[in-house]
């Protein structure tokens, strides 16, 4: 007789707690159909305001979307072979706006680096035994151009002054 009344209650405990399930999963299934009605009703009321959403927008001429075609008499013809993919080349070969001039601060020969400081701006640049065109010693009164490093600017193709005339200079192979 006791396990007659146990299993009436084992019965009860899963019946309740399936009617709880399907009382929610009823309750979820209730919220997605009210929403979808919603969705239906303002479709319905947008068409009765006659406010249409536009399916398809065009770019203007300075790249803002907008519902009207372009005017094909406001359009611009554009030579192809203007058209420039990479960076232009410098036609100048005035090399003396991209040099700086300085003096070496530190350098030494042995751990193969140093550092230049440039005069017109007081500025601290790292510089490699790499990127020195002539051989280079501290208080050298040197010309260089900025390059980038792994950690900022750097000096780079590093060469001795020559009383106010450059010579162009010839980069070490490597």
């Amino acid at each position: 007789m006791l396990d007659f009344d146990c299993s009436i209650l084992i019965n009860f405990e899963l019946n309740t707690y399936r009617m709880a399930d399907s009382f929610n999963k009823k309750e979820r299934e209730k919220k997605r159909r009210k929403r979808k009605q919603e969705k239906v009703e303002k479709k319905k009321q947008k068409k009765l305001d006659g406010v249409n959403s536009e399916e398809f927008m065009y770019v203007d001429e300075d790249g803002n979307l907008t519902p009207n075609p372009p005017d094909r008499t406001r359009r611009k013809k554009i030579n192809i072979e203007e058209i420039e993919i990479s960076t232009p080349k410098n036609l100048d070969s005035d090399q003396s706006k991209y040099t700086k001039e300085g003096y070496v601060k530190f350098y030494s020969e042995e751990k193969g680096y140093g550092f230049i400081e440039e005069t017109a701006t007081g500025e601290d640049y790292f510089v490699h035994v790499d990127n020195l065109v002539e051989a280079i010693k501290e208080k050298d009164r040197i010309v260089f151009e900025i390059g980038s490093g792994p950690k900022g600017p750097i000096a780079i193709n590093v060469r001795l002054y020559k009383d106010g005339k450059e010579e162009e200079p010839e980069l070490k192979e490597k």
